[in-house]
């Protein structure tokens, strides 16, 4: 006995020429996009399977829906360590211009992308003028630190004076991959505040992005992905801050994390986790929105400074000894 099923009809109302009239598009279901962390280039779903929904503002996120996010684990991190380690050498052996050229590519296409960041941080509370105040602040700031790429080395590197016949040059040079903690309470500036000096410098990072206010981060990472940089410099997961911090520091490939907004109890556990491979901890503590969240001594905190000694020579046979 066979049945037959109806399928629910969707009326259209059709004006005199037979189009859809314009009150036909409040049928329609918006599309809702799937939030997705960014590791090695791509976009993978976390390998835990699960997922959590920030709370978003009520009138902002009326047509937009519920926002789901990937809720990242132990396993997400090390994959994103896995494709930061991979990249580094590439990233870090770029020269100075060509990565400040690179950066620079990033904020036209941040620029291009203004109304999108601040609809997201408009979903986490924000009002448009507030919002449209950060967006502009963080170009700026990403452009900022891509001036930056090829003159932080004229400034603070040095010719040192010796007591032999010999030069001895001091400068700065990445210092591997490194892990950061986005700021809690800033949903695109402060993210970019701290992503913008650890990659200027050659770096690589895992980053996890702020719990509460992880829309605009994502989005961060999409034009991350179609702009020039390569695939596994910038790795972002978004998650729960106590499942994902503890593993961050913990991770023996990781030779510096930056955590913003640590509480006592997370710095005690940051400094016991830091000792098991000499790891640098650095905790930035700036007001972001103000010009103290910008400088190139930010850039000196992921670097390491290496010394070179190199003989003069006087004459033929005359050597400056070692």
């Amino acid at each position: 006995m066979s049945k037959t099923i109806s399928k629910p009809s969707t009326k259209i109302a059709l004006n005199g020429n037979g189009h859809a009239a314009p009150n036909a598009a409040k049928e329609r279901l918006p599309v809702m996009k799937t939030y997705k962390i960014f590791i090695g280039g791509k976009f993978p779903r976390t390998e835990s399977g699960r997922y959590y929904q920030p709370e978003l503002h009520a009138v902002a996120s009326a047509q937009a829906g519920v926002a789901n996010v990937c809720r990242s684990s132990r396993k997400d991190v090390r994959d994103a360590v896995v494709a930061a380690r991979g990249a580094f050498g590439g990233w870090a052996g770029r020269s100075a211009f060509n990565r400040g050229q690179i950066l620079y590519r990033i904020g036209e296409m941040l620029e291009g992308r203004r109304a999108q960041f601040v609809h997201e941080i408009m979903l986490h509370g924000g009002t448009r003028e507030h919002a449209e105040a950060r967006v502009s602040q963080a170009i700026d700031r990403w452009l900022h630190y891509a001036g930056w790429c090829d003159k932080y080395q004229a400034l603070f590197s040095s010719v040192n004076p010796t007591n032999s016949s010999h030069f001895n040059f001091s400068v700065y040079e990445p210092t591997g991959v490194v892990g950061v903690m986005a700021p809690t309470g800033s949903a695109l500036l402060g993210l970019v505040s701290v992503i913008a000096p650890v990659i200027a410098g050659g770096n690589t990072c895992v980053v996890v992005a702020s719990e509460s206010m992880p829309l605009p981060a994502v989005t961060f990472t999409e034009v991350l992905a179609t702009s020039d940089l390569p695939g596994g410099v910038v790795n972002l997961l978004t998650g729960f801050r106590k499942e994902l911090l503890k593993p961050l520091v913990a991770h023996m490939d990781i030779n510096a994390v930056v955590v913003a907004d640590a509480t006592h109890d997370e710095r005690v556990m940051l400094d016991t986790e830091a000792t098991c491979n000499l790891k640098r901890v650095v905790y930035p503590k700036a007001d972001w929105t103000k010009e103290e969240g910008q400088s190139p001594y930010f850039i000196l905190d992921t670097q390491e400074v290496k010394t070179t000694w190199h003989p003069i020579e006087r004459g033929q046979g005359g050597g400056g000894g070692y």
